[in-house]
């Protein structure tokens, strides 16, 4: 099964953060493809900007580490794009008020039901309201 990664395992292999090593560890023994949408690229995007008007990284490393990213990206990866019927599906899932999920987490989930892949997170919420609508995922950390 493809491992589909949400921002939350891509962004420890890029910045040192507790779960880097988890991160880690879970790249090295992978033996199926990776996925990283569109989506999640863009989050990571935003991670990034995040940590530059935080002052934890200057513009010039982050750029540098997005620069490595999106040659990963390129390289070890499968992109995915977002499809309309992601997003009314995400709209369905949000509607669950028990998964208490935000619609970018159900725009992941989605995406991972529509191509049957398994969600690769750091985010126990998410890991959960996957496992609650049936899609496959890997916690991290």
């Amino acid at each position: 099964m493809t491992s589909y990664l949400d921002a939350s395992a891509i962004i420890p292999a890029l910045v040192e953060e507790p779960g880097s090593g988890a991160v880690d560890t879970f790249m090295a023994s992978l033996s199926d493809g990776m996925i990283v949408s569109d989506f999640a690229a863009a989050e990571v995007a935003s991670a990034f900007s995040r940590l530059v008007r935080t002052e934890r990284l200057d513009w010039h490393d982050a750029a540098s580490r997005l620069s490595d990213f999106d040659a990963w990206r390129e390289s070890a990866t499968e992109a995915m794009a977002l499809q309309a019927s992601d997003a009314r599906l995400a709209g369905v899932f949000v509607r669950r008020f028990d998964l208490m999920l935000r619609a970018p987490d159900a725009l992941h989930l989605a995406m991972c039901k529509r191509g049957g892949h398994r969600l690769v997170t750091m985010d126990r919420r998410l890991a959960k309201a996957a496992e609650e609508l049936g899609v496959a995922a890997e916690l991290l950390g």
